[in-house]
Protein backbone atom coordinates (compact mmCIF):
# COMPACT_ATOMS: atom_id res chain seq x y z
CA UNK A 1 0.00 0.00 0.00
CA UNK A 2 1.45 3.41 -0.96
CA UNK A 3 2.40 5.87 1.75
CA UNK A 4 2.52 9.65 1.48
CA UNK A 5 5.18 11.56 3.43
CA UNK A 6 5.11 15.32 2.97
CA UNK A 7 4.99 15.87 -0.81
CA UNK A 8 6.26 12.41 -1.87
CA UNK A 9 4.63 9.03 -2.39
CA UNK A 10 6.44 5.86 -1.31
CA UNK A 11 5.72 2.19 -2.02
CA UNK A 12 6.76 -0.91 -0.02
CA UNK A 13 10.31 -2.13 -0.68
CA UNK A 14 11.63 -4.41 2.12
CA UNK A 15 9.27 -6.05 4.62
CA UNK A 16 9.98 -5.93 8.34
CA UNK A 17 10.29 -9.74 8.62
CA UNK A 18 12.96 -9.76 5.89
CA UNK A 19 14.89 -6.99 7.67
CA UNK A 20 14.80 -8.87 10.98
CA UNK A 21 15.97 -12.11 9.33
CA UNK A 22 18.97 -10.34 7.76
CA UNK A 23 19.81 -8.72 11.10
CA UNK A 24 19.79 -12.15 12.79
CA UNK A 25 22.20 -13.40 10.11
CA UNK A 26 24.45 -10.39 10.72
CA UNK A 27 24.37 -10.99 14.49
CA UNK A 28 25.49 -14.59 13.97
CA UNK A 29 28.39 -13.42 11.78
CA UNK A 30 29.40 -10.78 14.33
CA UNK A 31 29.34 -13.40 17.09
CA UNK A 32 31.63 -15.63 15.03
CA UNK A 33 34.01 -12.71 14.43
CA UNK A 34 33.93 -10.96 17.83
CA UNK A 35 32.90 -13.31 20.63
CA UNK A 36 35.43 -13.00 23.43
CA UNK A 37 36.80 -9.69 22.06
CA UNK A 38 34.26 -7.33 23.70
CA UNK A 39 33.84 -5.07 20.66
CA UNK A 40 32.67 -1.49 20.80
CA UNK A 41 29.83 -0.71 18.43
CA UNK A 42 29.54 2.91 17.34
CA UNK A 43 26.05 3.64 16.03
CA UNK A 44 25.62 6.66 13.79
CA UNK A 45 22.46 8.61 14.57
CA UNK A 46 19.79 9.35 13.65
CA UNK A 47 19.14 6.79 10.93
CA UNK A 48 20.74 3.71 12.48
CA UNK A 49 18.73 3.68 15.71
CA UNK A 50 16.23 0.95 14.69
CA UNK A 51 18.91 -1.17 13.00
CA UNK A 52 21.16 -0.79 16.05
CA UNK A 53 18.41 -1.63 18.51
CA UNK A 54 17.30 -4.76 16.69
CA UNK A 55 20.88 -5.90 16.08
CA UNK A 56 21.91 -5.38 19.70
CA UNK A 57 18.96 -7.49 20.89
CA UNK A 58 20.41 -10.37 18.86
CA UNK A 59 24.00 -10.09 20.15
CA UNK A 60 24.44 -12.70 22.87
CA UNK A 61 28.07 -11.94 23.67
CA UNK A 62 29.82 -9.19 25.61
CA UNK A 63 29.79 -5.90 23.68
CA UNK A 64 29.58 -2.17 24.32
CA UNK A 65 27.82 0.55 22.40
CA UNK A 66 27.99 4.31 22.00
CA UNK A 67 26.23 6.74 19.70
CA UNK A 68 27.44 9.59 17.56
CA UNK A 69 25.62 11.90 15.21
CA UNK A 70 26.95 12.52 11.73
CA UNK A 71 24.73 13.99 9.05
CA UNK A 72 25.03 14.91 5.38
CA UNK A 73 21.42 14.80 4.07
CA UNK A 74 18.88 17.52 3.43
CA UNK A 75 15.63 16.32 1.84
CA UNK A 76 16.32 13.52 -0.65
CA UNK A 77 19.86 14.62 -1.59
CA UNK A 78 23.21 14.62 0.16
CA UNK A 79 24.26 18.13 1.15
CA UNK A 80 27.91 17.23 0.52
CA UNK A 81 28.84 18.51 3.97
CA UNK A 82 29.32 16.21 6.95
CA UNK A 83 28.08 17.72 10.17
CA UNK A 84 29.03 16.22 13.53
CA UNK A 85 26.50 17.05 16.22
CA UNK A 86 27.42 14.56 18.95
CA UNK A 87 31.01 13.36 19.14
CA UNK A 88 32.65 10.15 20.24
CA UNK A 89 33.29 10.19 23.99
CA UNK A 90 34.98 6.79 24.43
CA UNK A 91 38.62 5.79 24.09
CA UNK A 92 38.90 3.34 21.19
CA UNK A 93 42.66 2.71 21.32
CA UNK A 94 43.32 -1.04 21.02
CA UNK A 95 39.57 -1.78 20.87
CA UNK A 96 37.75 -3.78 18.23
CA UNK A 97 35.33 -1.22 16.76
CA UNK A 98 32.33 -1.82 14.53
CA UNK A 99 30.57 1.18 12.98
CA UNK A 100 26.80 0.72 12.58
CA UNK A 101 25.25 2.77 9.78
CA UNK A 102 21.78 2.75 8.25
CA UNK A 103 22.79 3.40 4.64
CA UNK A 104 25.94 4.10 2.67
CA UNK A 105 25.48 5.76 -0.69
CA UNK A 106 27.94 8.51 -1.71
CA UNK A 107 30.30 7.38 1.07
CA UNK A 108 31.06 10.98 2.09
CA UNK A 109 30.03 10.61 5.74
CA UNK A 110 32.24 7.61 6.50
CA UNK A 111 35.03 8.79 4.19
CA UNK A 112 35.27 11.85 6.43
CA UNK A 113 34.79 10.03 9.74
CA UNK A 114 36.86 6.82 9.38
CA UNK A 115 40.28 8.55 9.26
CA UNK A 116 39.43 10.25 12.56
CA UNK A 117 38.83 6.82 14.07
CA UNK A 118 41.95 5.26 12.52
CA UNK A 119 44.00 8.05 14.14
CA UNK A 120 42.84 6.77 17.54
CA UNK A 121 44.51 3.40 16.84
CA UNK A 122 41.75 0.83 17.33
CA UNK A 123 42.77 -2.85 17.25
CA UNK A 124 40.37 -3.26 14.32
CA UNK A 125 37.78 -1.10 12.60
CA UNK A 126 34.90 -2.57 10.59
CA UNK A 127 31.70 -1.16 9.08
CA UNK A 128 28.28 -2.83 9.27
CA UNK A 129 25.46 -1.30 7.26
CA UNK A 130 21.79 -2.05 6.84
CA UNK A 131 21.66 -0.79 3.23
CA UNK A 132 24.57 -0.52 0.82
CA UNK A 133 23.72 1.63 -2.21
CA UNK A 134 26.88 1.42 -4.38
CA UNK A 135 25.71 3.21 -7.56
CA UNK A 136 26.02 6.80 -6.24
CA UNK A 137 29.33 6.06 -4.44
CA UNK A 138 31.76 8.95 -4.81
CA UNK A 139 34.13 8.00 -1.98
CA UNK A 140 35.55 4.56 -1.37
CA UNK A 141 34.65 3.23 2.05
CA UNK A 142 35.13 -0.30 3.32
CA UNK A 143 31.89 -2.14 3.96
CA UNK A 144 32.58 -5.30 5.90
CA UNK A 145 28.99 -6.33 6.59
CA UNK A 146 25.88 -5.36 4.60
CA UNK A 147 22.38 -6.65 5.21
CA UNK A 148 21.13 -5.50 1.78
CA UNK A 149 22.69 -4.12 -1.39
CA UNK A 150 20.14 -1.92 -3.15
CA UNK A 151 19.81 0.03 -6.38
CA UNK A 152 20.03 3.81 -6.44
CA UNK A 153 16.59 4.65 -5.05
CA UNK A 154 15.48 6.93 -2.25
CA UNK A 155 14.21 4.91 0.70
CA UNK A 156 12.62 5.65 4.04
CA UNK A 157 11.35 3.83 7.07
CA UNK A 158 13.08 1.64 9.63
CA UNK A 159 15.07 4.64 10.84
CA UNK A 160 15.56 6.31 7.46
CA UNK A 161 13.75 9.60 6.92
CA UNK A 162 12.54 12.15 4.44
CA UNK A 163 13.04 15.60 6.00
CA UNK A 164 12.77 14.11 9.50
CA UNK A 165 9.63 12.05 8.87
CA UNK A 166 9.10 8.34 8.28
CA UNK A 167 11.75 6.97 10.67
CA UNK A 168 9.07 5.18 12.72
CA UNK A 169 7.80 3.03 9.83
CA UNK A 170 8.54 -0.64 10.58
CA UNK A 171 9.55 -1.58 7.04
CA UNK A 172 11.46 0.13 4.25
CA UNK A 173 9.64 2.01 1.50
CA UNK A 174 11.03 3.40 -1.74
CA UNK A 175 10.11 6.59 -3.55
CA UNK A 176 7.37 5.88 -6.06
CA UNK A 177 8.06 6.50 -9.74
CA UNK A 178 4.41 7.43 -10.28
Amino acid sequence: MPLKVLDKEFVPFIEEATIIEKIKELAAQLKADYEGKRPLFIAILNGSFMFTSDLFKELDFEAEICFIKLASYKGTKSSGQVITAIGLDMDIKDRHVVILEDIIDTGKTLHTFLPQLHNQQPASLKVAVLLDKPEPRQFEVPIDYACFVIENRFVLGYGLDYDGLGRNIREIYQLSNA
